[in-house]
């Protein structure tokens, strides 16, 4: 494997930071290709190397080495307005979530007729906002534990390795080296115009944990085939600073969900194609993130989310032999069930993508990709623990505009 490809991948995974506009925190920017079809597809179509993010059975269809590298910059506009405890006004803020550069990187090596193994760096999950500028309202009583700033990003680093079983079933599997930094601040005036202050949470940790993936594909021709995932996620345990409740704790526990994904491609003729994906995610497993000490564990926050699905449709056009073209739409459920939090704002989403490729050469090409995310308006209630206060309401929206570009080369 070529050394300088794989340095290139850590590198570019280790700058991933991201506020995910995808259900719950997890993200849809693994590829520009993706990006421009809305992810339909994605797991069986195998036109370049990024199919290794979504299925490793994929890689049996490569018969040379394949490689992709992508950014995509994240538009991100999180507001998070009106929040109130009955006639006390905490203020609005239309700023929650930073712009991001999201990198990815991906390698295909065919062994021989019947093998393929590949590496790969990306994320799938990410979030972070900030909300501690609402400390500030000067009111008499603040949720200082609602208010703050939340970040959790996740970067993977994946080898995998394929089998082609027969001319129309291929299976595959992979293993994901996980790592993943959480920040939780939740610091401020209890009673403002006073001295009073409170550090509830206040977490800067990092570390490692282990996933996995299978997946198989079967190509009923060159022109129809169906492709299948699914993606184990660990509970992630990062140490570090860690003080919750003024007591110092060793580690923090963050529960990440499963990923089941089918995909279908199909080509109608010479120039037309339509793919499809449905996925669904078990966000039932996001219940509660917890501290642990020698003083025993401890709940920060229920989340108690419920499982989503995803669904997308999208078609590729052959323009020419220079130029394809591609558009899809995907319709992206919420997670938020009866406890929702205005830290981590969420809702049904719809994407609106369009991407194009430009062939270089035989052998390199060019893709891009746009999406436009949109939310929709919640409202937001969340019970605060501070003293006097019950019940806070507020209202959230999450919006975004993905735009990316990737280098692919097959040798």
């Amino acid at each position: 494997m070529n050394k300088r490809i794989l340095g290139l991948m850590s590198i570019s995974a280790s700058l991933i930071s991201a506020h995910s506009l995808a259900a719950g925190f997890q993200l849809n920017s693994q590829s520009a290709t993706g990006i421009g079809r809305a992810f339909s597809g994605d797991a069986v179509i195998a036109d370049n190397a990024s199919v290794l993010s979504r299925n490793p059975a994929s890689m049996a269809m490569f018969d040379s080495p394949a490689l992709s590298l992508g950014l995509t910059y994240a538009d991100i506009d999180v507001t998070i307005k009106d929040v109130n405890y009955g006639p006390i006004n905490y203020g609005s803020e239309r700023d929650a979530a930073e712009d991001k550069i999201i990198p990815n990187a991906y390698y295909i090596h065919p062994l021989n007729e019947r093998l393929a193994i590949g590496v790969a760096a990306f994320s799938n999950f990410g979030t972070g906002t900030d909300i501690s500028a609402l400390n500030n309202s000067g009111a008499a009583v603040t949720p200082v534990d609602l208010f703050g700033k939340t970040e959790i990003v996740t970067m993977n680093f994946n080898t995998s390795l394929s089998y082609r079983v027969n001319q129309q079933l291929s299976v595959g599997a992979g293993l994901d080296l996980i790592y993943g930094e959480g920040t939780l601040n939740r610091t401020g005036e209890v009673i403002g115009g006073s001295t009073v202050q409170s550090t509830l949470v206040d977490v800067e940790a990092d570390g490692w944990a282990i996933g996995g993936i299978v997946g198989a594909t079967y190509e009923f021709n060159d022109k129809n085939r169906l492709g299948m995932s699914y993606r184990i996620s660990p509970e992630f345990v990062a140490e570090g600073k860690v003080n919750y409740g003024g007591q110092s704790y060793d580690e923090i526990h963050i529960p990440l969900p499963n990923i089941l994904q089918i995909a279908g491609y199909h080509e109608l003729n010479p120039q037309w194609a339509v793919h499809y994906t449905t996925q669904h995610t078990s966000w039932s497993d996001f219940d509660h993130i917890t501290v642990t000490g020698s003083q025993a564990e401890q709940t920060v926050k229920s989340y108690q989310w419920k499982n989503s699905w995803l669904f997308s449709l999208g078609a590729t056009y052959q323009i020419n032999s220079k130029w394809t073209a591609r558009a899809g739409y995907m319709y992206d459920q919420g997670v938020v069930d009866e406890l929702s939090s205005l830290s981590i704002p969420d809702s049904d989403r719809n994407w609106y993508t369009a991407g194009a490729t430009y062939h270089l050469s035989r052998h390199s090409s060019i893709d891009f990709g746009l999406a436009l995310v949109r939310g929709e308006d919640v409202e937001v209630k969340e019970n605060s623990s501070i003293p006097g206060l019950g019940q806070v309401v507020g209202h959230t929206r999450s919006n975004a505009a993905y735009y990316s570009m990737q280098y692919n080369y097959s040798f």
